[in-house]
C-alpha cells in the first residue's frame, strides 16, 4: 500500500500570535483539495500552538498541529521546557525532534532524541525524527555520509519498539542545505532516504521499512518540489522557509498530491 505523503511546515522562531493566526487561516482557506490523500502539519512556535489549534478546529480543517521540540519528562522542575502531556492537551499530533538546529545550537544528542521519541509515542504523538550530515562529512564522500546518517538514525530510535517506530516519521535534512538555499540533488536525496529505509529494514523488519514515512528537508521550495515528489523513498517534506507564506507552502504541498 502506498505511503501517504506528509508535508510538515516548520515555522521555527517566526510569527507572533497574531501573525500565526493569519498564516494558519490563509493556509486553511487555500488548502481545500484532497487532504484525504495528503497529511499536512503546521509546526509553529510553542507560544502559537493554541492559536493555530483554534484556527484549525474552528475551520474543521483536516490539517494537523505539530510542535518543534519537547522534553521527555511529564512534569517537574525543568524551567523553559514543554512536556508531551502539554503538547497532547493542546492538540499536537506530531512533534519534530533532533532538528539540526537543535543539535548544533543547543547540544541535542541522539540519546536525547531517543528519549523524546519514547516519551512522545506514549502520549500518542508521532515523532518526526531528524537526521542529516554536515558539509564536512558530505565532502568526505557518499559512503561516509551514508554510514554516519544511518548510524545517527539507529542511535536516535534506540529503545523504540516495533509498534512505536511504526508511528514515527524520519526527516533527512542535509545540514549544509538548511536555510542556505542549497538543495541536495534528487539523486543524493533519494540515495540517502533509501539508505535510511534500508537501516529501518535491518532494525525493525519489512513492515516498518515499508510503512515509516521518510521526508526530505533542505531548502525544498515550490520550484523544486516536483523533482522530489516522484522519488520512491521520499514521502514528503519538512519545510522551513517556504512554510512561512501560505501560497508557496500550498503550491509545494500540492506537488505531492
Amino acid at each position: 500500500m502506498p505511503r501517504k505523503p506528509l508535508i510538515a511546515g516548520n515555522w521555527k522562531m517566526n510569527k507572533t500570535t497574531v501573525q500565526a493566526a493569519i498564516l494558519a487561516q490563509d493556509i486553511s482557506n487555500a488548502f481545500d483539495e484532497r487532504l484525504d490523500v495528503l497529511d499536512v502539519v503546521l509546526c509553529p512556535p510553542f507560544i502559537d500552538l493554541k492559536t493555530v489549534s483554534t484556527v484549525l478546529s474552528y475551520d474543521k480543517s483536516p490539517m494537523q498541529l505539530g510542535a518543534q521540540d519537547v522534553f521527555w519528562e511529564e512534569s517537574g522542575a525543568y524551567t523553559g521546557e514543554i512536556s508531551p502531556a502539554m503538547l497532547a492537551e493542546v492538540g499536537c499530533g506530531f512533534c519534530i525532534i533532533g532538528h539540526s538546529e537543535r543539535r548544533e545550537q543547543f547540544g541535542e544528542t541522539d540519546e536525547g532524541v531517543s528519549r523524546k521519541a519514547r516519551a512522545l509515542v506514549t502520549r500518542g504523538i508521532a515523532p518526526i525524527i531528524c537526521v542529516g550530515e554536515s558539509e564536512d562529512v558530505r565532502e568526505q564522500g557518499d559512503a561516509v555520509a551514508l554510514a554516519q546518517v544511518a548510524a545517527q538514525l539507529e542511535r536516535s530510535v534506540e529503545g523504540l519498539a516495533l509498534g512505536d517506530i511504526m508511528k514515527c516519521a524520519v526527516a533527512y535534512e542535509p545540514i549544509w542545505a538548511i536555510g542556505t538555499g542549497r538543495t541536495a540533488t534528487p539523486e543524493v536525496a533519494q540515495e540517502m532516504c533509501a539508505n535510511l529505509r534500508a537501516r529501518l529494514l535491518v532494525l525493525y523488519g519489512s513492515a516498518a521499512a515499508e510503512k515509516v514515512r521518510i521526508l526530505y528537508g533542505g531548502s525544498m521550495k515550490p520550484e523544486n518540489a516536483s523533482f522530489f515528489a516522484p522519488l520512491p523513498d521520499i514521502d514528503g517534506g519538512l519545510i522551513g522557509g517556504a512554510s512561512l507564506e501560505a501560497r508557496p507552502f500550498i503550491d509545494l504541498a500540492k506537488a505531492f498530491l
